[in-house]
C-alpha cells in the first residue's frame, strides 16, 4: 500500500507534464513549410493572440523538453531532477536555432537592399537614355546612399569581408557618368578618382580615359594627354583596339594644341598598325597644315586604300531561280546592317571628296592639275565612281573662280557618261546658263538632265525656272510640284511653287506653301517676308504686321522691312508706331529718299518744322539737282518764323536755279514782308521769266502746225501748258504732308528745262495747318501785299 501510495504521490508530482499544447512543439519547426514561409515573408501572418494566452519562452522550452523526455524515454521517472536537466539541454539547442534564424533574416535583408541598389542603377541608366539627365543623376545619388547604408549594415553585422565590390564599383561608375552627363565635371572627376585610387578594383586604371575625356571637354589639353598616356600604360597589348582608340584621342588633342608634328606621329603609327578612315583623313589635314605636298599625296593614297570591310552590293540582287533566296535578299536589303554599310561607305566618300578638294590646289602648281592627279588615283582604287564627282567638283571650282568657259567645257564632257553623272552635269549647266540669262540653253540642258534622271529634283526645278521666266506659271508650278513629290525636303521647289501661285493670284495656296516652308525653315527671313506680303495682299494687315515683327526679330537691321512695317502702321492710322519704324529704317539706311520724305512730312504735319529741316537738307545732299528739296528747307525756315534764314536760303536757290519761278515768287513775298529794296529787282526777274515762258509756249503752238515732229513736240508742250494753267488756276492745291502725296519727280533740274519754267507756284510743304494763336500767326493773317503789279493770283499764301 505504501508503494501504491508512493506511486500516487509520484503521479501527483509529475501531473500535468503529459498535458501539452501541440502548438508549442518546436521539434519539427525547421521542416514546417508554413512556419518557414511566415518567418521569411509576411505571407500567411496570423492575427495577434491575446497576451493572456502567450506563454513565456521558459514555459515553451520547459514544456517542450518534458514532452521530448517522455516521448523518448517512455515515462521513466526514477529521478525527480531528470526533467529539469533535460530542459536545460533543450534550451541550449533552441538558442542555436534562433541565432541561425536571425542570421537568415539578416542575409535576406541584405539581399533585398542589394536588389534595390541595382534597380536604382538601372532606373538611372534608363532615365539617361530617355534624355532625363537630371532624373538620372538623382537616381544615381540615391543608389549611392543606399549602397553606403548596405555597407554599414554589413560592418555592424560583422560580415564586412563579404562586401559586394562589384556593386560598389557599379554605383560609383554610374554616379561619375551621370555627373559628366550633367556637365558637373569636378564632381565627375572626384567620383572617378575614388574608383581609380581603390586598389581593390581591378582594371580601374582604364577609367583614366574617361577622366582624360573630361579634361578634353574642359580644354585642359596637357592634362588630357597625361591621363590618356597613363591609361595607355595600364592597358596591355592584347587590347589592341582600345589602345588604337586612345592613341587616336591623343592625336586629336595634339591637333587642338597646334602641335601637328606630335599628332602626325600618333596618326602615322595608327595607319601602320590598324588604318581607318577617320585617322587617314586627320593625317591629311595635319600634312596640309604643315604644307608637306609629298606626304599629302602619300596620305591620300593610304586613305583610298583603307578597307571598308563591307560586302559587295551584288549580293542584294535577286535571282530568278530561287524564290526562297529572293525572299531572304528582300528581307535583308534594308536591314540595320545594310544601313550601317551604306553609312560607312558614304562617310568614306565624303572624306575622300573633301580631302581631294582640299589638297588639289596645294599639291600641284594649279588646282586643275591637282584635281587631275586625284582623279587618276581614285580611278585606280575601289572608289572608281567618285572620279566623275571629282570632275564635276573641278568644274564647280572653275565657277567659283568666275571662269565660266572652263566650267562649261568640263561639264559638257559628261553628256555621254552614265545617266547619274550626265544628269548632275546637265543640271549645273542649266543653272549656269540661267545665271547668264541664256534661257534657251538653260531649257535645253534642263531637258537633258530630266531625260537622264527624271527623279532629279534639281533638274525639275531648273526646268520650272525656265518656264517661269517665260511667264507660264501654271506649267512651272507643275514642275515644282513634281520636284517636291520626288524629294519632300527640297525647299527650293516649295518656295518657287509659292511664288508661282502668287503670280497666278492663287494667294491662299501660295500662303499654304510658305507656311509649310516656315515649318521647315523656322528662321528664314525670305519665307517670313513672303508670308507677311501675302497677308497684306489678302487684306489682313494685322497678320502682316505680326509676321513682319517676327521677321524683325530675325533681321532687326533690315531697313526695307522696317519701312514696310511703317507703311502698314501708317495705313492703320498708328502714326507713333509708323514714325518709330521709319526712324529706325532711317537710322540704319539714311539715304532712302522715301523715308526722308515721310519723316520730314511727319514733322511738318505735327508742326515741328524746325525738325524737318535736317531731313530735307539730307535729301538735298542726296539729290542736289532737285530744287524741291531746297525749296522745302526754305519753307521750313519760313514756317518756323526764321525769315532771315528763309530769305538767305531762297537767295541761294535763286543763284543755283535762276529761272525757277517758285523761288522768285517767294523772294518777292519775303522782300515785301520785310520791306527790302530787292523786291523790285526780283519782281522784274519774275516778269522776265514769265515772259520767256509765254514765248516758249507760242513756239510750241506754232511748231504744232508744222511737221509731224513739230506736232509731236506740240502735244508735249500742250500737255505741259495744260498742267501749268491748271496749276496756276488751282492755287489752293498744295502737296500733302503725307509721303504718298509728296512730289515724286526724279528728273534732275536743268536751267533750260521747259517743264521747270512752266511749273506754277506750289508750296512744297502743302497748306499750313491750324496752329494755336500766336504773334507769328497774327502777323501772317494780317499780311497784305502792297505790290499790286504782281497780282494776288501769283503770290503764295
Amino acid at each position: 500500500m505504501e508503494n501504491v501510495h508512493l506511486a500516487e504521490e509520484e503521479d501527483d508530482l509529475y501531473s500535468g507534464y503529459n498535458d501539452y499544447n501541440p502548438t508549442f512543439d518546436s521539434e519539427d519547426l525547421d521542416n514546417d513549410a508554413g512556419f518557414q514561409q511566415a518567418v521569411r515573408t509576411s505571407h500567411g501572418r496570423r492575427p495577434p493572440v491575446s497576451p493572456h494566452c502567450i506563454p513565456t519562452v521558459c514555459e515553451i522550452l520547459l514544456l517542450s523538453a518534458v514532452h521530448f523526455n517522455q516521448k523518448e524515454t517512455g515515462a521513466c521517472h526514477s529521478s525527480k531532477m531528470q526533467p529539469f536537466v533535460t530542459a536545460v539541454q533543450k534550451a541550449r539547442y533552441n538558442e542555436a536555432s534562433f541565432k541561425h534564424l536571425s542570421s537568415c533574416r539578416l542575409d535576406e535583408k541584405i539581399k533585398i537592399m542589394e536588389k534595390k541598389v541595382n534597380d536604382l542603377i538601372e532606373e538611372s541608366c534608363m532615365a539617361h537614355s530617355l534624355g532625363a539627365s537630371q532624373l538620372a543623376l538623382e537616381k544615381a545619388k540615391e543608389a549611392g546612399r543606399k549602397e553606403r547604408a548596405l555597407v554599414r549594415q554589413r560592418e555592424q553585422s560583422g560580415s564586412a569581408d563579404h562586401i559586394n565590390l562589384d556593386l560598389t564599383y557599379s554605383v560609383l561608375f554610374n554616379l561619375a557618368n551621370q555627373y559628366e552627363n550633367n556637365d558637373m565635371y569636378p564632381e565627375a572627376l572626384n567620383s572617378y578618382q575614388v574608383i581609380v585610387k581603390n586598389k581593390m578594383f581591378s582594371n580601374a586604371g582604364r577609367l583614366k580615359v574617361n577622366m582624360a575625356n573630361i579634361y578634353f571637354k574642359q580644354k585642359n589639353y596637357p592634362k588630357a594627354i597625361k591621363f590618356y598616356r597613363m591609361a595607355l600604360d595600364q592597358i596591355s597589348n592584347t587590347h589592341k583596339e582600345m589602345r588604337i582608340k586612345i592613341m587616336q584621342n591623343i592625336g586629336v588633342v595634339f591637333v587642338r594644341m597646334g602641335q601637328y608634328s606630335d599628332a602626325i606621329t600618333s596618326f602615322e603609327h595608327i595607319m601602320s598598325e590598324s588604318p581607318n578612315l577617320t585617322v587617314g583623313y586627320n593625317l591629311i589635314l595635319c600634312y596640309y597644315a604643315i604644307g608637306d605636298k609629298e606626304r599629302m599625296k602619300k596620305a591620300f593614297q593610304k586613305l583610298i586604300c583603307v578597307p571598308l570591310g563591307i560586302a559587295e552590293e551584288d549580293k542584294y540582287i535577286p535571282s530568278n531561280d530561287d524564290t526562297h533566296t529572293n525572299m531572304v535578299i528582300e528581307a535583308i536589303k534594308n536591314d540595320q546592317l545594310h544601313q550601317m554599310e551604306r553609312e560607312r561607305k558614304a562617310l568614306a566618300e565624303k572624306f575622300i571628296m573633301t580631302a581631294a578638294k582640299l589638297i588639289a590646289p596645294a599639291i600641284e602648281p594649279s588646282f586643275a592639275a591637282g584635281f587631275d592627279w586625284c582623279v587618276e588615283m581614285v580611278k585606280s582604287s575601289q572608289y572608281v565612281e567618285l572620279a566623275n564627282d571629282l570632275e564635276i567638283n573641278k568644274a564647280i571650282t572653275y565657277l567659283r573662280q568666275k571662269d565660266f568657259n572652263q566650267a562649261v567645257q568640263i561639264l559638257k564632257t559628261f553628256e555621254k557618261k552614265d545617266s547619274r553623272v550626265k544628269s548632275a552635269a546637265a543640271t549645273n549647266l542649266a543653272a549656269l546658263y540661267s545665271l547668264e540669262n541664256d534661257y534657251d540653253q538653260a531649257d535645253r540642258y534642263a531637258d537633258l538632265a530630266m531625260n537622264a534622271d527624271r527623279y532629279n529634283p534639281a533638274a525639275l526645278i531648273n526646268k520650272g525656272n525656265t518656264v517661269f521666266v517665260k511667264q507660264d506659271y501654271e506649267k512651272a508650278a507643275e514642275f515644282y510640284k513634281e520636284a517636291f513629290r520626288n524629294d519632300s525636303s527640297c525647299t527650293e521647289a516649295l518656295y518657287n511653287l509659292g511664288l508661282s501661285y502668287k503670280k497666278l493670284n492663287r494667294l491662299e495656296e501660295a500662303l499654304d506653301c510658305f507656311l509649310k516652308l516656315h515649318a521647315i525653315l523656322r528662321n528664314s527671313a525670305q519665307v517670313m517676308y513672303q508670308v507677311a506680303d501675302l497677308y497684306e495682299l489678302l487684306e489682313d494687315p494685322q497678320q502682316a504686321i505680326e509676321w513682319l515683327m517676327k521677321l524683325i526679330s530675325v533681321t532687326p537691321t533690315d531697313p526695307k522691312v522696317l519701312v514696310k512695317l511703317g507703311e502698314l502702321y501708317d495705313s492703320e492710322g498708328d502714326k507713333s508706331q509708323a514714325f518709330q519704324h521709319y526712324y529706325e529704317s532711317f537710322r540704319y539706311f539714311p539715304s532712302n529718299i522715301d523715308v526722308i520724305e515721310w519723316l520730314g512730312a511727319y514733322y511738318i504735319e505735327t508742326q515741328f518744322c524746325e525738325k524737318a529741316i535736317q531731313y530735307f537738307e539730307r535729301a538735298t545732299l542726296i539729290q542736289p539737282t532737285q530744287v524741291k528739296w531746297q525749296l522745302m528747307v526754305a519753307s521750313c525756315y519760313r514756317r518756323s518764323g526764321n525769315y532771315q534764314k528763309a530769305l538767305e536760303t531762297y537767295k541761294d536757290i535763286h543763284r543755283k536755279f535762276p529761272e525757277n519761278v517758285e523761288c522768285l515768287r517767294f523772294l518777292v513775298r519775303l522782300c515785301t514782308d520785310m520791306g527790302l529794296k530787292e523786291v523790285q529787282e526780283y519782281a522784274t526777274k519774275l516778269k522776265k521769266v514769265e515772259k520767256m515762258k509765254e514765248i516758249r509756249e507760242q513756239r510750241v503752238k506754232s511748231g504744232r502746225e508744222g511737221s509731224a515732229r513739230g506736232r509731236k513736240e506740240g502735244r508735249e508742250g500742250s500737255a505741259d501748258s495744260g498742267h501749268s494753267s491748271q496749276g496756276t488756276g488751282t492755287r489752293g492745291e498744295r502737296l500733302s504732308a503725307k509721303i504718298r502725296s509728296l512730289p515724286s519727280s526724279h528728273e534732275p533740274y536743268e536751267t533750260s528745262s521747259q517743264r521747270e519754267l512752266d511749273a506754277p507756284y506750289v508750296d512744297p510743304l502743302g497748306p499750313q495747318m491750324e496752329r494755336p494763336k500766336s504773334a507769328a500767326r497774327k502777323w501772317q493773317e494780317d499780311d497784305d501785299f502792297a505790290d499790286e503789279e504782281l497780282g494776288d493770283d501769283l503770290l503764295p499764301e
